[in-house]
């Protein structure tokens, strides 16, 4: 079989949309792999298998996608944090890039793993979307709820949720 390179990886979005009580203990234990402890708290990762075996075990309690540059580049600037400050462009020099656009694309592109920068928070806390999820969350997004994946539809659910 052959390996995939880090360019052809896609950046994914992952939203925890369901809390984990009475949940089965291997969905525990991926949302706690993933750093996903609470509601509405979400990830970047890129698309390895690894990683999309795990969104399977958990899908009832998390939806996933594909994120657009421009919504990687808006949980930066207005969600990500060093340490317990906001993240800023001196931040993202400190860190070599030129600026938080230029993080974006790495992190878009899949060069730069952001939970992997030296003092960066790994989970961008947010907020409840804007006029609430528009199905069920106990439901798979193709059944008409929000659990699941969901391909680019993340971007407008997390639009509203940054």
């Amino acid at each position: 079989m052959a390996t995939q390179t880090a360019e052809s990886y896609k950046c994914i979005v992952v939203v925890k949309v369901r809390g984990e009580i009475s949940a089965r203990r291997e969905a525990r234990e991926t949302n706690a792999l993933l750093g996903l402890s609470h509601t509405n708290h979400a990830v970047l990762i890129d698309s390895r298998p690894a990683y999309k075996g795990m969104l399977i075990r958990a899908q009832s309690y998390l939806t996933w996608g594909e994120a657009s540059k421009e919504t990687v580049a808006a949980m930066i600037t207005q969600r990500g944090r060093l340490g317990s400050k906001k993240f800023t462009d001196e931040a993202a020099q400190s860190l070599g890039f030129k600026s938080i656009d230029d993080l974006a694309e790495a992190i878009y592109k899949c060069t730069a793993d952001w939970s992997k920068l030296e003092g960066v928070t790994k989970t961008f806390r947010l907020r409840p979307p804007k006029k609430g999820y528009h199905g069920k969350t106990k439901k798979s997004f193709r059944a008409g709820g929000e659990a699941g994946y969901r391909g680019e539809a993340i971007n407008e659910l997390v639009k509203r949720m940054v």
